[in-house]
């Protein structure tokens, strides 16, 4: 029941992150691109040793370039795509600038912190945060 009560709040928060990313952007709602990117960059993201594979950069890059997603969305995809051991200190200073923004909802905050405290992987309870996330995947 706990496992399911979990389950249920953090796609509220997943559904609250991206539907606030879009609104910011003036899409109106969340879309499915919004969605489907932001849950390949929660994959991502759990899945990474060290540094993004190949082909982990390269989805990042599409996500990144792609104007139709929110800034802070972008923002993110960039940010992990440039980690390698750790987020650089630039990569650190635009997390640092989201999660102190009162624009930017608590669950965007959060996965900005699971980012910007990258050391060689995530820790295990960044990726227990990760995998509820990555559970709620349309």
């Amino acid at each position: 029941m706990k496992i399911t009560l979990i389950r249920k709040l953090t796609a509220v928060a997943l559904i609250a992150l991206f539907s606030q990313f879009s609104l910011a952007q003036g899409a109106g709602g969340t879309d499915e691109a919004t969605m489907n990117a932001g849950m390949q960059l929660v994959d991502i993201l759990a899945s990474i040793n060290h540094f993004p594979s190949d082909a982990d950069k390269a989805a990042l890059a599409d996500i990144a370039g792609n104007d139709a997603l929110p800034e802070g969305l972008r923002n993110m995809a960039t940010v992990v795509s440039n980690i390698s051991h750790a987020a650089s200190a630039e990569g650190k200073a635009v997390m640092a600038s989201m999660q102190a923004s009162d624009a930017v909802p608590e669950p965007a905050k959060v996965l900005a912190g699971i980012i910007a405290n990258f050391n060689h992987m995530a820790s295990d309870e960044a990726k227990a945060t990760l995998a509820t996330l990555a559970a709620m995947s349309p």
